[in-house]
């Protein structure tokens, strides 16, 4: 995740050995699993706990490696689809580094869904692919409503990385989402919460007039007199007023 949101990005002594390139038809979800039971390291599952990924089916396997590995196998849909259903920790998030987003349908996005289970999974997902989707506007209003906790971050999530990565959207589509940011800002739960103040937070850093539009929604929100919104509010005033961000989005209208 980027910007000061949670981020999986625990180290491990990288493999020194030579690996040979193989064909996409020579990666299968038995050979991934494989490699990556390989990569096993009880160290960062610890670590996993301890950044609050508890989940049964980890190895534990730093993000570098993760990426690494990706990189190696390459966009692969297929793949991806076979390791998503693995239910893997680590499978997953490889399903999320090397699905292609041409492909991604709303049916394949609500089916994954329901196996979101932790936040690294939920936000690699909507990095590096969801964010890239068509559907991917239509599943921020729509799984912003759900009850369960990843699903409901991963609305935020998606909305946070729209924000940065969307660079065609007018800022009415944007202003549209802080209906939704108030209307969820009461969720005391820790991963919405989060996700929900990142959301305005990067709305607000979009640019001069969406900032001022965050920070009124960020007042209306201290308002609503919960916990959560007196700490996403908070916490979202204290950087969008700040000196550095109003000094870069003046610096970015120049």
């Amino acid at each position: 995740m980027k910007d000061r949101s949670q981020s999986f990005s625990i180290r491990t002594k990288r493999s020194s050995g030579h690996k040979r390139a193989l064909s996409a038809r020579e990666w299968t979800r038995a050979r991934v699993l494989r490699e990556l039971k390989a990569l096993a390291n009880p160290h960062v599952r610890r670590q996993m706990e301890h950044f609050g990924v508890n989940v049964p089916k980890a190895h534990g396997i730093s993000a570098p490696l993760l990426h690494a590995f990706s990189r190696r196998i390459g966009k692969n849909h297929e793949l991806a689809e076979q390791l998503w259903a693995s239910g893997v920790h680590e499978g997953k998030i490889l399903a999320g580094l090397i699905g292609e987003p041409e492909k991604v349908t709303a049916a394949q996005m609500n089916r994954w869904a329901r196996d979101f289970d932790s936040w690294d999974v939920v936000d690699c997902t909507c990095r590096y692919l969801y964010a890239f989707t068509a559907p991917a506007w239509r599943k921020v209003a729509e799984w912003s409503r759900r009850d369960e906790e990843f699903i409901k971050r991963a609305a935020f999530s998606l909305m946070a990385y729209l924000s940065y990565m969307d660079k065609e959207s007018p800022d009415a589509r944007f202003e549209r989402l802080f209906g939704i940011i108030v209307r969820e800002s009461d969720d005391e739960r820790n991963f919405v919460r989060k996700a929900v103040n990142w959301a305005l937070r990067q709305i607000g850093k979009r640019n001069l007039r969406l900032n001022r539009a965050a920070i009124r929604t960020a007042e209306r929100i201290r308002f609503r007199g919960s916990r959560a919104a007196r700490w996403i509010a908070s916490d979202a005033l204290r950087e969008l007023r700040s000196t550095a961000v109003q000094k870069r989005l003046r610096q970015k209208q120049t």
